[in-house]
């Protein structure tokens, strides 16, 4: 039996949106499962399915041998269960389950569940009932047993750092000295020591970055550049973190995130209506991290959660892009305070809109802004509006479409106009985008016209993550149907 814990259920009666195939296909942990789950979304395989008001839906499913496989998910979570012997979450028949609910309603008739999917949902609504309890355990109980022992480590730990920091000053001093051409006759080997010497430092964060040093010799013209303006942001985090006591508190906490400690989430929860803006996974080595942002409709807030999972399993937690859930979230300290903890969920709303968005000659700001408080920041996130994909020199760029249409109307040559005049109000898209198949979805999606684009915004210019029909407007602006398109 597989399970997968993906937040607390929604109590009883709570508003419950039913997930589009969209949404359903964006929780697949691979494209495999994602393939493998899209043909066992028909009736034919299926038998004995249900749903209720509180979310859950179940199945039978006909699989090789002579016993269906038992799956059922609650929504609410999301969380699923199967009887088949997969280890990725959600698996194929959970999948499937989902897309049969999504595009053949009729096919799940309202009863009270199957007795074995019933067991399965009570004992999660009770597991999630002894941990929000005080008396059990739950809740403000999540703190260290020794809170003594754990201020040692934190300190011994911090030395380990604080040495580490130190010689890797001290290398960075000595590559300066020797000169940045003779770096490339080096080979990777002296990176990889200087990464495995801060791995022993036990400062993860330092040894990422040391591990990056190595590719840029040979990424091509201009490397002696980057290579200098990464030593340097190198240079400025060991500085940091030898400095730290003399730091602001969320600068400080910000360095201690970049170097690699551990922290947890602090501050008062924020509940509010979280719009699921997208959600993808990036292999880090051994480890697959899962990116899901959100949007809080009434604070106004982008929120990150990450989670992780081991080689070969996807991480548990997933929500459906395009839904919005009523939920409480925590803040982790630190420089823009964007990423998050996700706590108790209280249902899960229809669709809506995209968020209010800015023009593109507005997002450059937004992410120097971000900068102040976190100098290693790589992207900020962004939602555009009214823009436009249009090819340009280098590859695509968004541009601002009313800007262009004030250009059309006084260019004294037409044949100069749209594209040389979008150029001063457009965003480049990052080359990691460019060989995506989200970009022609979004080529596909705008048609030559205006569209929202939801993404992250950096120095290395726009890499989109979801986009909203054309017809749809902001928050507020009257549309409610809210077809997101994931381009991750």
């Amino acid at each position: 039996m597989q399970l997968s814990h993906g937040g607390e259920t929604s109590p009883t009666g709570a508003p419950v949106a039913r997930w589009s195939v969209e949404q359903v296909l964006a929780l697949a942990p691979d494209a495999a499962s994602r393939k493998a789950g899209t043909r066992l979304g028909a009736a034919g395989p299926w038998s004995g399915t249900g749903c209720d008001a509180t979310g859950a839906v179940w199945g039978l499913c006909k699989g090789g041998g002579s016993t269906p496989y038992r799956t059922v998910v609650d929504t609410t979570g999301p969380a699923y269960a199967c009887s088949c012997p997969s280890r990725k979450f959600p698996c194929k028949h959970a999948l499937g389950l989902l897309l049969l609910r999504a595009s053949d309603d009729a096919a799940f008739r309202p009863a009270e569940p199957a007795d074995w999917a019933e067991e399965w949902l009570a004992g999660r609504r009770a597991r999630a009932a002894r941990e929000s309890s005080p008396a059990a355990g739950g809740g403000s109980a999540r703190g260290p047993a020794d809170p003594v022992a754990a201020r040692k480590r934190a300190e011994r730990r911090a030395e380990r750092v604080t040495g580490g920091a130190q010689e890797l000053e001290q290398r960075l001093a000595d590559l300066l000295r020797g000169g940045l051409a003779a770096t490339d006759r080096s080979g990777y080997g002296l990176w990889e020591e200087t990464a495995a010497r801060m791995v022993d430092a036990q400062a993860p964060g330092l040894a990422a970055r040391v591990r990056e040093l190595g590719a840029i010799t040979g990424s091509g013209a201009g490397w002696p550049v980057r290579l200098l303006e990464e030593c340097a942001l190198l240079h400025l985090l060991d500085t940091a973190w030898l400095g730290r006591d003399r730091l602001p508190d969320p600068l400080a906490a910000t360095v201690r995130t970049r170097v690699g400690l551990p922290i947890s989430a602090e501050g008062p929860p924020v509940r509010d209506h979280w719009l699921v803006l997208a959600q993808y996974d990036t292999p880090d080595g051994k480890i697959v991290t899962r990116r899901i942002w959100l949007y809080g409709r009434g604070s106004g807030r982008t929120a990150l959660l990450l989670s992780f999972g081991a080689a070969g399993r996807s991480p548990a937690q997933a929500l459906p892009v395009g839904a919005t859930i009523d939920a409480e979230l925590t803040p982790y300290p630190g420089g823009g305070q964007l990423r998050a903890e996700l706590g108790e969920q209280f249902g899960t709303t229809a669709a809506s809109g995209p968020p209010p968005g800015i023009a593109a000659a507005a997002a450059p700001a937004v992410y120097g802004n971000a900068l102040r408080e976190d100098p290693w920041l790589e992207a900020w996130p962004v939602t555009l509006r009214d823009v436009i994909p249009v090819p340009s020199k280098d590859g695509w760029q968004l541009a601002d479409a009313h800007a262009g249409a004030q250009a059309d109307s006084t260019a004294d040559e037409p044949a100069d106009g749209p594209a040389d005049a979008r150029t001063g109000s457009a965003l480049p898209i990052a080359p990691a985008a460019l060989s995506r198949p989200g970009l022609w979805k979004l080529v596909a999606l705008s048609g030559g016209g205006p569209v929202t684009v939801f993404g992250e915004i950096g120095h290395r210019g726009f890499e989109p993550f979801a986009a909203w029909d054309p017809g749809e407007g902001e928050e507020g602006a009257g549309t409610t149907s809210g077809s997101v398109v994931q381009l991750v």
